[in-house]
């Protein structure tokens, strides 16, 4: 089992309330990532979970029994930093198996549990390796395996993967799927990475200072967000936002107009709208183009990357109506 439930949890340092009565549950086996900017309280609420930080208010309940007061080694969890943390004078099998030696655990115990996680890792060679002889990733790895030997009732991630390289992100990406589809175990996972985040969970959970904005599969908050702040957050590039009336007729009470960059079309002649294009962005198979439309501001439009427009050439941009998204005043969806 690895249920996670938060029951109306606060955190105060202090005068200043930095989490703001978060609820939230956690289904055994799912995972869920917590995504959001910097300083929204991300990271605080993972540390409350593991017993770290203390709870100012609400409950913390594992798995049904009411944790909110005890400390970490009570709550069964095991927690994978952003720094690796690894003993550098010991190899990589006695770092896997440190947590067990200290437990008091038998040596064919702590043979049997660190050989499984290896086996699962793909860390079986490196074993008998000192840390320093590991590429970043391999050391991740080897600080998960660390985590997986003590079979936790669930795994907390604070933004594993920011010490990385971009190639090694991605590696890390299809490891951290793989590892969940393996043990089917509970994960919450930290990241300011909203690809990480699309790419990885079952549910995404979004925070904004200290609050929930929204909860939902990648698809829901994609497709249906529920408020301008979810809307920019979650997509790459963000969302387009433009003046309701800039384009057509919109429902009553819309503000803003949301328009993803893959929903603008590109025309010679005619179009919803006319832009200059400002900038070029070539990427491959795709092109972003940052379109200048005067009131309307300034679009992001997703293009094929063949596409062989230039800075300073006059286009007509179509809008499609189907992926269209309304708000109101307070940025709440229409």
């Amino acid at each position: 089992m690895g249920s996670i439930t938060l029951k109306a949890v606060e955190k105060w340092f202090g005068n200043a309330q930095v989490i703001k009565g978060v609820d939230l549950e956690v289904q055994d086996g799912e995972f869920v990532i917590f995504v959001g900017p910097s300083g929204c309280g991300k990271s605080t609420l993972l540390r409350m979970i593991a017993g770290l930080e203390e709870t100012s208010r609400g409950q913390i309940i594992i798995d049904g029994a009411d944790m909110t007061a005890e400390p970490p080694a009570k709550r069964g969890l095991a927690m994978v930093f952003q720094s690796y943390a690894l003993y550098p004078h010991m190899s990589v099998g006695e770092n896997m198996g440190f947590s067990l030696k200290t437990a008091g655990a038998s040596k064919a115990e702590i043979a049997e549990k660190v050989g499984h996680a290896a086996d699962v890792l793909r860390l079986d060679e490196y074993l008998d390796r000192r840390p320093k002889d590991l590429s970043g990733g391999q050391r991740q790895r080897v600080a998960i395996g660390r985590s997986i030997v003590r079979d936790p009732t669930a795994f907390l991630f604070d933004e594993p993967l920011s010490n990385l390289d971009a190639a090694l992100r991605v590696e890390m990406r299809y490891e951290i799927a793989k590892l969940h589809q393996t043990l089917a175990a509970s994960m919450i996972y930290v990241t300011h990475d909203q690809v990480e985040a699309m790419t990885l969970a079952d549910r995404i959970v979004v925070l904004q200072a200290g609050r929930i904005e929204q909860v939902g599969s990648p698809r829901e908050l994609y497709d249906r967000p529920a408020n301008l702040f979810v809307a920019q957050f979650i997509g790459s590039p963000k969302m387009n936002v433009i003046p309701a009336g800039a384009y057509a007729a919109s429902p009553q009470g819309a503000v803003h107009l949301g328009v993803r960059p893959e929903a603008i079309g590109l025309t010679a002649e005619g179009g919803d709208l006319r832009g200059v294009v400002d900038v070029t962005e070539y990427l491959g198979a795709d092109t972003y183009l940052i379109v200048d439309c005067g009131e309307a501001g300034k679009l992001t439009v997703r293009t094929d990357g063949t596409t062989d427009l230039k800075p300073g050439q006059q286009i007509g941009l179509t809008i499609s109506q189907a992926p269209l998204h309304y708000f109101d005043a307070d940025g709440q969806r229409v």
